[in-house]
């Protein structure tokens, strides 16, 4: 069984989450990121993945970006949570954890109920 389309389809709900928990703790940059999520392979993504979904939060005001002088080079495009993104983060955290809570329970049903 090819379990590829399958996990594209789960990464690509997380990669979303991921990215708003790790600009939610701090503003952070486009490569930041890229090398961020390396360090979990699961969610490891290149910049081809990265940016297109950083410019559709950008349009849809979850994230807003700004530019900062940089000690090793040159300016970089820093991006972090606007007040819906905020909003939204919070309600994504809540609904993983209703999930993962109920992933749980049912990888652990023993057929009584719960």
């Amino acid at each position: 069984m090819d379990m590829s389309e399958w996990t594209s389809q789960v990464r690509r709900g997380l990669l979303e989450y991921c990215i708003l928990q790790l600009i939610g703790k701090e503003p952070r940059y486009g490569y930041e990121l890229v090398t961020l999520l390396s360090r979990w392979e699961p969610l490891a993504v290149t910049e081809g993945t990265l940016y297109p979904l950083l410019r559709r939060l950008l349009k849809d005001q979850i994230i807003e970006s700004y530019w900062q002088e940089s000690e090793s080079g040159p300016p970089r495009k820093y991006y972090r949570l606007t007040g819906i993104g905020i909003s939204l983060m919070d309600m994504m955290s809540a609904e993983w954890h209703k999930i993962g809570g109920a992933v749980r329970q049912i990888e652990t049903y023993g057929g009584e109920p719960i």
